[in-house]
């Protein structure tokens, strides 16, 4: 018998793909501001034998990710606008075709700038944790840099 071939291409127009939906960015809304994502590898039936996932995140004008942790590695590569990224220690600006590597257990959080969106490819494990959001112990253990303190949104 032969094997169904899944290979496919998955149409893109203004940074919306045909047969992926925008989704919100979070269950819980209060730790990010104007932030949706779409799942465009790795989640479907058909994409099992991926061992990663790959994702669109949309930052809105001036909006943010959640300022989060976890055990897992991102690559992520800027594709829209620009804006800044923290991570652990260091705030970096950030722009068209930037390719950014959180490490493991490295706090990190995206801003959009104030007059275009952030957009960004993020490729993870299928497998990995869920990530946790630093509380005020973990911010002032950790975080020595007044800059990143003061950029930093919960």
């Amino acid at each position: 018998m032969e094997k169904e071939n899944s290979s496919k291409v998955i149409k893109c127009s203004d940074y919306q793909w045909d047969t992926v939906p925008r989704k919100e960015y979070k269950d819980d809304n209060q730790c990010y501001e104007g932030v949706h994502r779409y799942s465009l590898l790795g989640e479907e039936e058909d994409e099992q034998q991926l061992n990663f996932q790959t994702r669109y995140f949309e930052v809105k004008p001036g909006g943010y990710t959640s300022f989060e942790v976890h055990r897992h590695p991102h690559s992520v590569v800027i594709i829209r606008g620009g804006g800044e990224v923290v991570l652990g220690n260091e705030l970096h600006k950030i722009g068209l075709h930037d390719v950014i590597f959180v490490a493991p257990e490295t706090p990190h959080q995206f801003h959009a700038t104030e007059d275009e969106p952030l957009g960004f490819i993020c490729i993870v494990d299928r497998y990995r944790d869920r990530p946790t959001l630093p509380d005020d112990e973990f911010v002032e253990n950790n975080i020595t840099s007044e800059e990143v303190r003061g950029k930093i949104r919960r």
